[in-house]
């Protein structure tokens, strides 16, 4: 049966256009554009039209780092993939890329199919799977050719947390040698995790167990020295790197000067890094503990450096990196000792609006924001132009935002599965409206008509952001 939906009155910004425009969506995807109140537009009759006067109409956002049912710290993240996935299409994205865990001893196949069995039939929006490699041996390696072959094509690695998932140099090495060689694209946890496990074992030796020391004890430099050596590696291997949740402009320095060099190197941020700091971690009676994530949140002067590089292009994606605890029962599980706290943020819900906010206060141009949010991360991780952008054959998934709607983001109002918001009281304007996924509305005017279930499998090609 087929369905055709017209949407007709809104500003179309993708990352590189803004126009008004009205939009034909047939059977899931974007069929044509053409300028509103022109005879061509006005000549379509569609089973739904939405008016979305006044409104942007966007690329649903692209959330390539997330972290749902994540075991972690003798607990897991506490959104499911169909409570996570709900809440990213109340915040207006409509694909997210999950990491799938190999467990040490386990092959990468095992890690994949646990994921597939936690997602398949749960999801409101569509998802692809990045693997965590966590034991390189020569079976792991085999399996990463045929992991890039069925569309999973990019692969986590982990300077940090010795004895879960840490990789050495010379495994990272082997790795990158073979992403060179299948494709692949490796991703960074870059922080130094043997140092910064000798500074936390001083600092819980001193005494010093508040939720702060998580921060101090992960220092800026351990990052940047990470980072540098991660590039390194990834230059003698002759193979792209991608460094995650970047939060020190130490590190935002190491990415600049590799890439003035010519490498392809790149970086994601999240938005905790560039709306929060060091003061919420400092916050007292055991409220920092909200704010434990690694890497940490930094001090504030960071923040500048990471919206520079936003703006030059040295920083690439915005990701939330989403991985949320409850405080009550989780975080709590590391009051007298901050080294216990279950590491992560939600954010899942978040992230649009926050950008839209950093385009209201100057940060960011409109285009830039969807760039970030929406086309460079499915064209980083090889599901562009299917998502990321509204063009003839794109997926029609589609969000009207308001951009003047205010808000105050709450735990009382968000939809992540999880007892307190890292923006409590944060005041933005602009909101998503309605979105569709694959031309379906899972949330219409503010009321959610999404189903688990609806959201696919998105097998991935291999990185179409290099050189």
């Amino acid at each position: 049966m087929s369905s055709r939906t017209v949407i007709r009155g809104g500003l179309v910004v993708t990352a590189s256009d803004e126009m008004h425009a009205d939009v034909l969506i047939e059977d899931g995807r974007i069929a044509a554009l053409a300028a509103s109140g022109t005879p061509a537009a006005e000549a379509w009759t569609a089973d739904r039209t939405i008016d979305a006067t006044g409104k942007y109409v966007i690329p649903g956002g692209v959330d390539v780092h997330t972290h749902m049912e994540l075991p972690f710290g003798g607990t897991h993240a506490s959104d499911t993939f169909e409570t996570g996935t709900r809440a990213a299409a109340w915040g207006g994205t409509t694909t997210i890329v999950d990491f799938a865990v190999q467990s040490v001893g386990h092959s990468l196949r095992e890690g994949l199919d646990a994921w597939h069995a936690k997602a398949e039939g749960n999801c409101a929006i569509d998802y692809g799977f990045h693997m965590i490699v966590s034991d390189v041996n020569q079976e792991t390696l085999k399996e990463m050719d045929l992991l890039v072959e069925e569309g999973v094509t990019s692969f986590k690695q982990f300077m940090a947390y010795p004895g879960v998932f840490y990789s050495d140099d010379g495994q990272i090495l082997r790795a990158m040698q073979r992403s060179a060689e299948n494709g692949g694209l490796i991703m960074m946890h870059a922080e130094n995790g043997i140092a910064i496990d000798v500074l936390v074992e001083q600092a819980l030796a001193r005494g010093e167990t508040d939720p702060r020391y998580h921060g101090e004890v992960r220092k800026a430099l351990l990052e940047a020295e990470a980072t540098h050596r991660a590039i390194r590696l990834a230059q003698v291997a002759g193979a792209p790197l991608y460094v995650v949740h970047v939060s020190a402009m130490e590190a935002v320095a190491e990415l600049a000067k590799a890439r003035d060099d010519g490498l392809n190197v790149f970086g994601e941020t999240c938005p905790q890094y560039l709306f929060l700091s060091t003061d919420n971690l400092a916050e007292p009676d055991f409220e920092g503990a909200k704010y434990v994530c690694s890497t940490p949140l930094r001090p504030k002067e960071h923040q500048a450096q990471l919206w520079k590089g936003l703006r030059t292009n040295d920083l690439q994606v915005v990701s939330t990196d989403h991985c949320p605890f409850c405080f009550v029962g989780q975080k709590e599980l590391g009051r007298g000792d901050f080294s216990r706290i279950p590491n992560g943020l939600p954010g899942v819900e978040n992230r649009m609006d926050l950008l839209h906010q950093a385009v209201v206060d100057g940060h960011i141009s409109r285009r830039r924001w969807i760039e970030i949010a929406c086309a460079t991360p499915a064209r980083m991780f090889g599901m562009y132009p299917k998502k990321g952008t509204i063009a003839p054959g794109a997926d029609a998934d589609v969000v009207i935002y308001d951009p003047q709607a205010e808000q105050v983001m709450s735990a009382v109002t968000h939809h992540m599965n999880v007892d307190y918001s890292a923006y409590e009281g944060k005041r933005t304007t602009g909101r998503v409206e309605t979105v569709l996924s694959r031309g379906e509305p899972v949330i219409t005017e503010r009321e959610y008509t999404g189903r688990a279930g609806h959201g696919v499998y998105t097998p991935r090609s291999t990185c179409q952001y290099l050189n």
